[in-house]
């Protein structure tokens, strides 16, 4: 009887060490899994809607491979969304002059060529030094917030250092007394 409940847990063992050896995939932070192949739905962009133009002959003459005027142009549509004007963009390819000086605050203190892939990469070790423990992976337990806890950001206390710079944060709530006086 023991030596027969000694080799089932031998077997146990070694079902365990094949598990966690077999884990040449990427590290899967989240693990979410799902049962069926679908589409994509951060892959799909939906275009514009069709629109009658008011003088049919200022439409361009057709371009087969070119673009539509109904083909989604997600840059102009942040540009437009942030305030700027997506046409003056378009039109000479390089950062209009009211935006210039936003431009130059913005890169301030340089920018490094190849940030998205260094960036990647370093993310990608992140996520493979803290990709659970045995029995995590196993049990396809989410590591993800345990692994990027010391990232967090700490919102109270980010707030109280600008405060205390001086900045106004007006969409914040109030601060000490003044906030104990709203409760």
């Amino acid at each position: 009887m023991q030596a027969r409940i000694g080799t089932l847990g031998l077997a146990f063992t070694a079902v365990l060490t094949l598990a966690a050896c077999g884990n040449s995939r990427d590290p899967s932070l989240m693990n979410l899994r799902s049962s069926h192949q679908g589409p994509d739905e951060f892959g799909v962009i939906p275009t514009k809607p069709l629109e009658m133009p008011e003088n049919l002959a200022a439409l361009p003459p057709p371009t087969p491979g070119g673009k539509n005027i109904t083909d989604p142009t997600p840059e102009a549509d942040a540009v437009a969304a942030l305030g700027g004007n997506p046409r003056r963009l378009d039109e000479t390819g390089q950062v209009p002059t009211s935006d210039r000086a936003l431009v130059s605050a913005a890169s301030r203190y340089g920018s490094q060529a190849g940030i998205r892939q260094t960036l990647a990469a370093e993310d990608y070790q992140w996520r493979k030094d803290h990709d659970g423990r045995l029995l995590e992976r196993l049990f396809q337990v989410s590591v993800y917030y345990k692994a990027y806890k010391p990232m967090e950001l700490d919102q109270s206390a980010e707030l109280e250092r600008w405060r205390r710079l001086g900045v106004v944060t007006p969409g914040a709530p109030p601060s000490g007394a003044a906030q104990q006086a709203v409760k």
